[in-house]
């Protein structure tokens, strides 16, 4: 059994203090849906380990790829070399992403593909003969990631990074997308925040490269489901203003919301798309991000002509072979019912907590379920209760939210609405 005492003094973990660290569970093994600690207590993991193993722990198809390819080849520089598992991959993206979506590049981590998204950008517009549009735009509410440049474009206030304040570059913010998904839609564009977006182009349209945002789903920063006309007006607005779109589907790629892309929700396609987290499956850390041929095209006609970035690990052999498999996963097409079952057990299961006075909303899209609280949870007692109840959550200030993996049963999803209601349930 590992030395959690020594574990307490020398590891780090998400956003944690070394000074007072959090309490941990101890895994031993994971399969399926279920965590099972060294004790021999069993946890359903209700957060797909941070929305990533979408189907589940140590599928088979996924473990046998990794095995095959660690026989052959785990790992080679991507510089002046090539594999078959890259080409493969590739070939299953071009075919599952709008056409004309198509130059993909690999990196290591959400945050890293977002950081290549706001390159390409940059670099596309100076190619395009603009070289004064080097700033970003975004909404308030989102989250792209924990690298410098990524970080800047999360909730300037209220995320997790307000408090780097002005170390941070200053980026262009509009409102959050108001108008909630399934609520209804108004044309005004004072109303459904279109018109903040406009007023922003129209003063500082020649200072900005791209406006980046989550699709439909804003994720981390605050777990806020809108409504997709939104995604259509900004995609208009782009046009008209010369700024490229990039649309970060790490979290909602692969099904999570509902739709193979959030995006689709809406009939938008970005100039610059970011993916990850399910794109393996939850098997190994992997990202990919993926521009259009005029994105790619100005790249290379413009005065700095190759794309500046090479991460050690780009297009790692073992990622690429296990993102196919899990892609094939997704091909065969039984996750859209997996889904499709998952929001029915978490509208039902969840909508006692509406009654609840601690409780300030329900959302639900896709294998996504939201109780937005009043007041901020208490992270340590919600923790403790995750033993008791055999249900992993990890909740973040006033949002206890779960995104369990696709293969997670009726009976599973019940269990994890009847714990996250007795949660919600403690500030009543």
């Amino acid at each position: 059994m590992g030395d959690l005492a020594f574990e307490r003094r020398h590891l780090w973990h998400p956003y944690g203090s070394m000074r007072e660290p959090g309490p941990v569970h101890l895994v031993a093994q994971a399969e399926g849906v279920w965590l099972t600690l060294s004790d021999g207590t069993r946890m359903i993991d209700a957060m797909s380990s941070w929305w990533a193993a979408a189907h589940g722990h140590r599928h088979p198809r996924l473990v046998a790829a990794m095995r095959a390819q660690l026989e052959r080849l785990p790992h080679v520089m991507f510089g002046g070399l090539t594999h078959d598992p890259a080409i493969a991959l590739a070939q299953r993206l071009v075919a599952m992403l709008p056409k004309g979506l198509d130059r993909i590049f690999y990196s290591d981590s959400g945050s890293v593909a977002v950081e290549v998204a706001l390159k390409m950008a940059v670099q596309a517009q100076l190619g395009l003969g603009h070289p004064g549009r080097v700033g970003f735009a975004s909404a308030r509410g989102g989250y792209y990631g924990d690298t410098w440049k990524a970080m800047s474009l999360c909730d300037p206030e209220n995320g997790m990074h307000s408090h780097f304040g002005a170390a941070l570059q200053v980026q262009h913010f509009v409102p959050r997308p108001p108008i909630a998904f399934g609520a209804e839609w108004s044309d005004d564009p004072a109303r459904n925040g279109l018109g903040a977006v406009e007023a922003l182009f129209a003063e500082k349209a020649d200072r900005i490269a791209a406006f980046i945002v989550e699709p439909v789903v804003q994720g981390a920063g605050g777990m806020w489901f809108y409504h997709p006309r939104w995604l259509a007006g900004l995609r208009a607005l782009c046009d008209r203003h010369g700024v490229l779109l990039i649309l970060d589907e790490i979290a909602t790629g692969f099904g999570r919301s509902g739709t193979l892309f959030a995006m689709d929700r809406a009939g938008v396609v970005p100039d610059i798309l970011c993916i990850g987290k399910a794109l393996t499956g939850g098997m190994m850390t992997f990202a990919a991000t993926v521009a259009s041929d005029r994105v790619a095209g100005a790249i290379a006609g413009g005065p700095a002509p190759v794309l500046m970035h090479g991460p050690t690990f780009m297009g790692n052999p073992l990622a690429c072979a296990v993102a196919c498999a899990s892609l094939d996963l997704l091909a065969e097409g039984g996750w859209l019912a997996q889904v499709a079952g998952i929001e029915d057990g978490l509208r039902r299961g969840l909508a006692p907590a509406r009654g609840l006075a601690g409780v300030r909303d329900v959302r639900v899209l896709g294998a996504i379920g939201v109780i937005e609280m009043g007041e901020a949870l208490d992270t340590g007692r919600v923790h403790g209760f995750c033993r008791e109840s055999g249900v992993w959550l990890r909740p973040f200030g006033r949002l206890l939210y779960c995104m369990p993996p696709f293969v997670t049963t009726p009976a599973e999803v019940a269990r994890i609405c009847a714990a996250m209601v007795e949660i919600a349930g403690w500030q009543a």
